[in-house]
């Protein structure tokens, strides 16, 4: 008898272990939402489900075609403001670089040079403030703050001594078809936009060489005791954004045939807010594209919402400042709930 009580009560706790690691609908759910790209795509449902009740027009093929051409730009800079999020840096420069090579682009057409050489000088043009950017941190040992917020103003000035505050256009038809044309059918910015986004993704989750971002943005320290090339990454990241700053902003200019001075303007805010919003965090080491690209589409279908139901465009500024402090307070908050 003995024997029998003590053999039953060995089966009984590798049948209750049994039953505890089967998990329930709840607990799937809740190991699902703690991922942000499924907590946001759960997210951008209800928001959308909740604007095509207020606005009839809002879930439109139309309307969708609208709001992706509107955000297609703004997601290639977030793909770059991701990778240096996860780095551990910011870039504030991202407006005025982006600005900087639409004008440059319009200023050598409008000089009488031809397409490629236009488009070479504006690309050199973001590769040199990316390169300086990075310089400023890596070498001279500014912070990324203070570093990309100089490399801002700078930019922007140069801005406005070519323009002297007025319009260039007189571009090319076929200059401005790469902007304004169509692909089946589909913007060709929304098909830049689905390049860069799909590339940067997969290169951020596989390539060995943009991984590294992480472990810098992580624990910088033991990066370099690893043997990682902690500058030469971190001044690869800036440049590789300040590159797609300035395809995006020769992009601009295509797409409406002129330049002018504030373009690119708040650029920085948008690009921070959807990246945050997306799961990157501002101290370092998390983050991903894809994550970028929803939190900027869904503030995209908040700007859009707004419009549709005719509530003032500059309401849009503060709704998203509000989003971004959300977002930063949630990733603060469940970073200090890790530790604890």
């Amino acid at each position: 008898m003995a024997s029998q009580d003590m053999g039953s009560k060995a089966v009984r706790p590798a049948h209750d272990g049994a039953e505890r690691k089967v998990p329930t609908w709840r607990a799937v759910l809740a190991r699902i939402m703690r991922v942000r790209e499924a907590a946001l795509v759960g997210f951008i449902l209800v928001v959308s489900l909740v604007l095509t009740l207020l606005t009839p027009t809002f879930l439109t093929t139309q309307n969708m075609r609208v709001i992706l051409t509107g955000l297609a730009l703004d997601a290639v800079i977030a793909v770059g403001m991701t990778m240096v999020l996860v780095s551990g840096g910011v870039d504030l420069s991202v407006g005025s670089v982006f600005a900087c090579s639409g004008i440059v682009v319009a200023k050598l057409f409008n000089l009488g040079l031809p397409a490629w050489a236009a488009v070479s000088g504006a690309i050199l043009v973001a590769l040199f403030w990316g390169f300086f950017s990075g310089f400023l941190i890596t070498k001279v040992g500014i912070s990324p703050l203070i570093s990309t917020l100089g490399v801002m103003g700078m930019a922007r000035g140069v801005v406005y001594v070519i323009t002297s505050g007025r319009v260039l256009a007189g571009l090319p038809d076929g200059f401005q078809h790469i902007g304004q044309g169509t692909t089946l059918g589909v913007p060709n910015v929304i098909w830049l936009a689905a390049i860069v986004v799909i590339a940067g993704d997969f290169l951020l989750r596989r390539s060995r060489v943009l991984r590294q971002v992480f472990y810098i943005g992580g624990n910088e320290r033991a990066a370099r005791l690893s043997g990682i090339n902690v500058n030469r990454v971190k001044l690869g990241v800036y440049i590789l954004i300040a590159l797609l700053c300035g395809i995006a902003g020769i992009m601009e200019t295509s797409r409406f045939a002129s330049a002018i001075s504030p373009m690119g303007t708040g650029k920085e805010l948008t690009a921070i807010s959807a990246c945050v919003i997306g799961g990157a965090s501002m101290a370092g080491g998390e983050g991903t594209v894809l994550g970028g690209f929803l939190g900027l589409f869904l503030l995209g279908l908040i700007r859009d919402g707004l419009i549709l139901n005719d509530v003032s465009v500059y309401w849009q500024q503060l709704i998203q400042a509000a989003i971004l402090v959300l977002a930063v307070a949630f990733d603060v908050l469940t970073r200090r709930r890790r530790r604890v």
